[in-house]
């Protein structure tokens, strides 16, 4: 009965979280983009709860009633003024979340994110302490298990919850009810229910897709009904670009030469060849794109897109109606996996406007896109151009010069040619187009092209190890230093009162700690390479979360059954994956055959991840206070989630460097630790009186 109910804690935490960052982001627009930080407030308020819960395990009680104050700030977002808090940072580009409006101050913006953060340590605090008396009440592979297999089952719960696009209350009552299991009061039971109605409340006619919050509504500078909005931000709109629409006498003078430039803007790519077979459109949304093609006369649209729900509002409320074309063939997939998975090729290949207003996983700072936009990328979209054919790419450029460079010198590595670039100040965007043979378009200086000069030596480039398109260059992060600075400030107050003054106060464990961190950063790398391998789909990332507490559990279990007593080889081990895993690129298995390249990129994330739990799994076994180790190592894991920011400037495959020189300072300390073990004992023969002295 206690593992059980120490089970139904950790899924109903694992649901929290989840839900809780699915939420925030959708709610409050600038944590759609610090996803990751709200992760690192679970970790901590797990690791915080897991320290004092046994001291304090009526902690419990106060979960839901937190939640509910939470939920309430979140349900009336727009009425608090938070839905568009804005994130002063210059070095990253967050579609306009970066700058601040007039009369905003940086410090009271700062005061509220750090606000909802510590609001949502608390929660996890008092939820985690509901797991300290239950972990320690069983032997602790025992206890474990129950926690891993409670995670795993929280993992597929929410899982099944995405597939069939659920909205917020049905998250949240998943999260909930076991809550209310564990907190069986009057006031829980009302606070479960204040914050079901909350979420109910947020919904708003809104649409959910595993990825985005989808709000339709009016497009103010034009004569359009529909225009989508993605995490309450301004995503796309459906335009009627027919002929018979454009120039018809109902259509305002100046909104007549908007449509005008508007369909030039997505008929030229698909103008570029003078051959009309087939043509795949990345990105391609609600349809305007698709509509281009089919109105050139393309036989045969291959749309892509990430989100079904984005494509199905195309298929009901666009009026041009493209995907009802039986010429039209959707497929809803990551772009970069569906050049990997297909060998078609293409008279055009182009690029919508691809834009990510989310993350696409909150263990990493990559955005949904960012694999799309680098030269490997277009180096694979250039090999799916025909002969005779086109690669386009529409971007928006608001930002700035640099961002407009940036792509400018992605796809000069990538085709080895310079591309013709044509500018369209209606919305904000340019075109870069290159071909293979001679090009349909008129000659150079024509309507809307412009003269781009790229000091390709000095631009920093997209790849696949460093994917980071949006960070602007020679720009220090100030904003997310602060930010993570006031993140280690509470982490560091938090401690000192959970574990106490001293470092190896209360239980505090150094060595799991340091195991916590370095392992948060091979989650980090399994996610992004898989991601990368497969596509950055919700699919592939719940499978990655759920193998990865698989290999933990199938690591436990070893443990428990083999009882393994020298580490040394399961350390070494570890080393040698990791180096493979630091020397091996992803980019290079993608050559390979699918099944080949699941096989082989499943095995090198995963043998890393179960060397690891083996050494973790003995480690928590020979604790003398589990449980307080178990947090150290989830505060680690917080710690971790810092460091992940590192590959900003340094790349993705860094990470493994400082993953093996943490677990190179964690294997130099339990070795320590277990020569003195050894000792005590033959020191206690030889002096038992000056021992019992000292």
């Amino acid at each position: 009965m206690r593992a059980f109910r120490l089970g139904l804690a950790t899924f109903a935490i694992l649901a929290l979280e989840l839900a809780i960052i699915r939420w925030m982001a959708q709610q409050i627009r600038i944590f759609a983009y610090l996803s990751n930080v709200l992760l690192m407030a679970s970790f901590l308020g797990m690791g915080f709860g897991l320290a004092v819960g046994r001291r304090h395990p009526r902690l419990i009680h106060a979960a839901l009633p937190s939640l509910a104050i939470l939920s309430a700030i979140l349900a009336y977002s727009q009425e608090l003024h938070l839905v568009r808090i804005s994130f002063p940072d210059p070095a990253l580009w967050l579609w306009g979340a970066e700058i601040l409006r007039a009369g905003e101050v940086y410090a009271f913006n700062l005061m509220k994110a750090v606000g909802l953060f510590v609001l949502v340590v608390w929660i996890f605090v008092c939820a985690g302490a509901a797991v300290a008396p239950l972990f320690a009440s069983l032997k602790p592979l025992r206890a474990y298990n129950a926690d891993l297999i409670g995670s795993l089952c929280g993992v597929i719960a929410m899982t099944i919850a995405s597939a069939l696009g659920t909205p917020p209350p049905v998250w949240l009552a998943i999260a909930c009810l076991p809550l209310v299991v564990l907190s069986p009061r009057v006031l829980s039971v009302i606070s479960a229910i204040v914050v079901i109605a909350l979420g109910y409340r947020s919904i708003q006619n809104a649409v959910f897709s595993p990825y985005n919050r989808l709000d339709v509504g009016t497009w103010p500078t034009l004569d359009h009904p529909l225009a989508l909005a993605a995490n309450r931000d301004a995503h796309q709109v459906m335009l009627d670009l027919r002929t018979e629409h454009v120039t018809s006498p109902t259509v305002k003078p100046n909104e007549k030469r908007t449509f005008l430039v508007l369909r030039y803007m997505y008929d030229m790519p698909f103008r570029v060849s003078d051959q009309k077979r087939a043509a795949l459109i990345v990105g391609a949304g609600t349809g305007n794109d698709v509509a281009a093609a089919l109105r050139i006369g393309y036989a045969r649209v291959v749309s892509v897109d990430i989100d079904p729900r984005i494509i199905d509002f195309g298929k009901r409320l666009h009026p041009e109606h493209p995907y009802s074309d039986p010429r039209a063939v959707p497929a809803v997939n990551d772009g970069r996996a569906y050049f990997e998975q297909n060998q078609d090729q293409f008279d055009v290949v182009c690029f919508g406007l691809v834009d990510s207003h989310a993350m696409f996983s909150s263990m990493s700072t990559l955005r949904l896109d960012n694999y799309i936009y680098t030269v490997e990328a277009m180096r694979s979209a250039w090999r799916h151009v025909a002969p005779g054919g086109a690669l386009s790419v529409s971007f928006n450029v608001s930002a700035g010069d640099w961002i407009s460079d940036r792509i400018f010198a992605v796809l000069t590595q990538a085709t080895g040619q310079n591309p013709r670039v044509f500018w369209f100040p209606e919305s904000a965007a340019k075109t870069f187009v290159v071909s293979k043979g001679k090009s349909l378009l008129p000659p150079y200086k024509t309507l809307f092209e412009v003269t781009q000069t790229t000091d390709l030596v000095a631009t920093r480039a997209p790849t696949d190890d460093w994917p980071y398109l949006y960070i602007r260059p020679h720009t220090f992060p100030t904003g997310y230093a602060i930010m993570l600075t006031s993140v280690l400030f509470i982490a560091a107050f938090g401690a000192r009162i959970a574990f106490g003054s001293e470092v190896y106060g209360r239980g505090f464990d150094p060595i799991l700690f340091i195991m916590g961190a370095a392992f948060l950063l091979i989650e980090t790398r399994g996610v992004t390479d898989l991601s990368l391998l497969f596509g950055s789909t919700w699919i592939v990332n719940s499978a990655v979360f759920a193998g990865i507490l698989v290999m933990a559990l199938v690591a436990n279990l070893a443990v428990e059954r083999l009882r393994p007593r020298n580490l040394t080889p399961y350390y070494a081990a570890l080393f040698v994956a990791l180096t493979i895993s630091y020397f091996v690129r992803p980019s290079v298995l993608l050559q390979l055959p699918l099944v080949t390249r699941g096989f082989v990129g499943g095995l090198l994330n995963a043998v890393p991840v179960g060397f690891a739990g083996v050494v973790f799994s003995k480690l928590l076994s020979r604790s003398p206070d589990p449980t307080s180790s178990l947090g150290s190592n989830l505060l680690g894991a917080m710690v971790g989630g810092c460091l992940e920011y590192a590959s900003m400037a340094t790349g993705l495959r860094f990470l493994s460097a400082i993953a093996i020189a943490l677990y190179l300072i964690a294997f130099v300390l339990s070795s320590r630790k277990e020569l003195l073990r050894e000792a005590a004992p033959e020191a206690s023969r030889e002096s038992p009186q000056t021992l019992q002295t000292t």
